[in-house]
């Protein structure tokens, strides 16, 4: 195999089974349940990179997303917490943590974009007349989250804004000698949005405390409320906006 060869082919590893395919990456029926709430503006003092800033009310957006059906990484479910920032006066979310079940995604998320993704057990349900999602650690429970089902319909134009604005990552690959060799903030956006339906309801969401799921080190002072979206999206490649290195 030539040099010209392997810089032809190389894309991801392994280099000739590679873990995830080329994109586009389309997500058919992507459920969201995202428990908006408040939290300490010290928390988010401690996790939120600059050149991103914090609004003034320290909000954070816990997320469960089921996954059905997704071009190149399949079927399933991940869970993590989203920090609403702005970058240059553009309002957008930090992607601060995400655990999910699924091999290809964590490492296409990771190696592509720099999505800060672990391998755990989160879950999406329906249970009689309330939606449910628990993310396991290993065997601990670390999240819990409930909401009404379908309380309130909320109409397209009250959420597609929200899930067409930007996302930021702090993405980072390390050398052979265990430095960063990458180490750049990244924006990405989901586009050709299909949107299907939302609702809203009571929430409620409780941590637990996990050494190496650290989700409380946000802890929750006050649920301000429960969104549930079905919509068809479009999983955009990323930008480097910020290189940390240069």
């Amino acid at each position: 195999m030539s040099e010209d060869e392997i810089r032809r082919r190389a894309f991801a590893m392994p280099f000739t089974s590679p873990a995830f395919p080329v994109g586009p990456y389309r997500f058919f029926n992507r459920e969201f349940l995202i428990i908006t709430y408040r939290t300490t503006r010290e928390a988010l003092e401690k996790v939120v990179p600059a050149p991103l800033e914090i609004g003034d009310d320290p909000i954070v957006k816990y997320e469960f997303i089921k996954m059905p059906d997704s071009t190149g990484f399949g079927d399933y479910t991940e869970s993590g917490q989203v920090i609403p920032v702005t970058y240059q006066g553009a309002h957008g979310g930090y992607v601060h943590a995400m655990y999910l079940d699924d091999g290809p995604p964590i490492l296409g998320g990771r190696e592509l974009w720099g999505f800060p993704k672990k391998l755990a057990n989160p879950k999406l349900r329906v249970d009689k007349e309330t939606l449910v999602g628990t993310l396991n650690f290993g065997s601990v429970n670390v999240v819990t989250a409930t909401m009404g089902y379908k309380h309130k319909a909320i109409a397209e134009a009250d959420v597609v804004p929200s899930l067409q604005a930007p996302n930021f990552l702090l993405k980072i690959i390390p050398h052979v000698d265990g430095t960063a060799r990458i180490c750049e903030l990244v924006r990405y956006y989901m586009t050709d949005l299909k949107f299907k339906e939302a609702w809203s309801g009571p929430a409620a969401l409780q941590f637990f405390h996990h050494a190496l799921a650290p989700v409380a080190d946000l802890p929750v002072v006050e649920v301000l409320g429960g969104t549930h979206i079905i919509a068809d999206l479009t999983l955009g490649l990323g930008e480097v906006i910020h290189d940390y290195l240069a």
